[in-house]
Parts: structure tokens; sequence; C-alpha cells
């Protein structure tokens, strides 16, 4: 797959099946089978930075937890839905998606680095998710520059920093040489779960571009902020981009004060403001993460007195039929 280059490299040392998982210790024998039929259907992918950040002698580990594996993925709850963002009727053309007036989504790949087992796009990506040919990319940025109510062109997939720096850098530019995009966004796990692609040729290709920069960075729990990844958000904060945090609620990772205190101060104490605290979006087999919403709005009441401002985050879901994020508070007496 052309300009994936250093994805091709990282995968070899990536854990991509029942099998690597079980071998490395990351998963029980009589497990293995029951995980099998798991990545039949939604791939797996646990890269070296990930992998040594599990404790192998916690059997509920939040790491573990939001990459390894379980059979419960394959139980579909009634209110769960196979797109439940809704990509799909808001896609113009191949690798867009335009929900708001003034903003758009690219996803110029659909491979990332890791596989989340509660991701809302779980049926779509996958380690032969692949790049957009060249074709379906000229259709994409040619409906951009047509497009001049967009004003925040914003990179997703997959994890578009997965690409070669060369080939991003060439999305970027010719996204920015767009007069009427005014703002540059890229949502991705590379820094936490794979540090090592954070290349100075990679901060080079951001740190070439001239217009604002956003990069989304999505980590749930502040162990993913190893002192590899802060080393890469360091190099990428001093070319200039703009780091912001985006994390999903997810029972047993980060449902508690603590946790979630822990990940907003990890994240400041790498140069990235909290951004998003998602709500989990009703994708199928993810039933296990789902904390609801007024124990979110709870757990966040309780994180507020203990955190600076710069450490608060807005709480969102997204609503049904593609119609958007909202805030979700939580509101306090008085107010």
């Amino acid at each position: 797959m052309p300009g994936i280059s250093s994805h091709r490299i990282m995968s070899a040392r990536t854990l991509r099946s029942a099998a690597d998982l079980a071998h490395a210790g990351l998963l029980p024998a009589d497990a293995m089978e029951a995980a099998a039929r798991v990545g039949t259907r939604y791939s797996i992918a646990v890269t070296p930075a990930v992998a040594a950040l599990i404790d192998r002698a916690d059997p509920a580990d939040p790491i573990a937890r939001q990459y390894i594996p379980h059979p419960a993925e394959l139980l579909t709850a009634p209110h769960e839905q196979e797109d439940p963002t809704a990509d799909a009727p808001f896609t113009p053309v191949e690798g867009v998606v335009h929900r708001y007036p003034g903003r758009a989504l690219l996803k110029p790949l659909l491979a990332c680095p890791v596989y989340c087992r509660f991701c809302f796009r779980r049926e779509a990506v996958g380690a032969d998710g692949g790049v957009l040919g060249e074709p379906a990319l000229e259709g994409a940025l040619g409906w951009f520059q047509r497009t001049t109510t967009i004003r925040e062109a914003i990179l997703t997939g997959g994890d578009p920093l997965m690409l070669s720096p060369r080939r991003l850098g060439a999305i970027l530019r010719r996204l920015e040489a767009m007069p009427h995009i005014e703002l540059l966004r890229i949502h991705s796990r590379v820094p936490v779960a794979a540090p090592d692609l954070v290349t100075p040729a990679l901060a080079g290709a951001l740190g070439a571009v001239t217009k604002p920069l956003y990069l989304c960075v999505h980590a749930n729990h502040a162990r993913e902020f190893s002192s590899a990844a802060v080393e890469a958000l360091g190099r990428l904060h001093r070319t200039g981009v703009v780091l912001l945090g985006q994390s999903v609620l997810l029972r047993g990772v980060n449902d508690s004060t603590e946790a979630l205190e822990a990940l907003f101060r990890a994240m400041l104490r790498a140069r990235v403001k909290p951004y998003y605290l998602h709500q989990l979006d009703p994708a199928p087999g993810t039933a296990r993460f789902a904390v609801p919403v007024e124990e979110g709005l709870a757990l966040l009441r309780a994180v507020r007195g203990r955190v600076s401002g710069l450490a608060w985050p807005t709480y969102v879901q997204e609503r049904p039929g593609g119609a958007g994020k909202v805030p979700l508070g939580p509101a306090y007496a008085g107010s």
C-alpha cells in the first residue's frame, strides 16, 4: 500500500492475532480460541509500545482492556448500530464526511497502529483498510476545493499519522493552499500508541504547515503517557502544532474520579489540553465499556474541584442519526 511504509516496518513487531497475544503473555491460553473468533470480525493490533504498558499480573488492567479482544464483542445489544455516528449518509464522495456546514472529515486511510475494542468505526477500519487510491484522494480533495463553505478540514480515519511524512505532507499542503480553509486538524492515536512513528520527518511535515494545525491525541488512561509518548508529543509541540486531548469514558478504564483526574493531569504534563471526553458511541459489541451518562456527570462534578480549569474537557455525546455532538454538562446548583 503506497504511502504507509513506516506502517510496514512497524507491522513486523505489532501483535496481530490471538496467537501473538498469547505468545506475548497478554492472553491466557484458554482464551485464545474465543479471541481468535473475535479477530475474524474485528482487527487486532497491539504495538510494542502498548504491550509494554500492560500489567500482565493484573486481569483488570485498564490498558489491556482497551486492546485485548474479548468474546463479548461478538454480542450486539439491541441499541447498538453498525454506523453509530452515521458517517455513510453524510459521505458526498469517498473519503469525505460532511456533517457540519463549516467543517468536514477527510479519511485518507482506514488503518490504525492499534485497534481499540470500543471503536465506533470498528466495522470499517482494519489492517487491510489501506489508503485512498490516487483517483479517490483526488476526488476527495477536489470536493474540498469546490466546497467553499468549509473552513476546517479534519484528517481522521484510520489514523492519518500512519501515512508516510511525504504523503501526509502533500495532503496538508493541498488543503492549506485552498483559500477558504482556515484550520487543519488531525485525530491520532500514534503519539501514545506508536511514538516511534513520530520521527523528525513526520514532525517536519506537520511543522511545515503555515495555517493553524491542531492535533487531537486520543488517550484514555494516564499510563498511556509513557516517557516515549511524552517525548514524541514534545517533538510535535516544538513544531508549533497545538495539542488537544480526546478521551472516551470507558467502564474499567477511566470510570473513577481518580482515573479521570490522573488522565487529565497526565495530558497537561505532556502539553496536551484536554478537549473532549466522549460518551461511548453504541458500536456493535461495545456494551461492556458503557458508563451511564448520569454516572459520567457525577464523576466530572467530583473531578471539577480537584483540577485546574486547564484540565477540564467538554463532556459530549453523539446524537442519533448523525445529528452531531451535544455537550452534556455537568450543571451545578445555582447556575
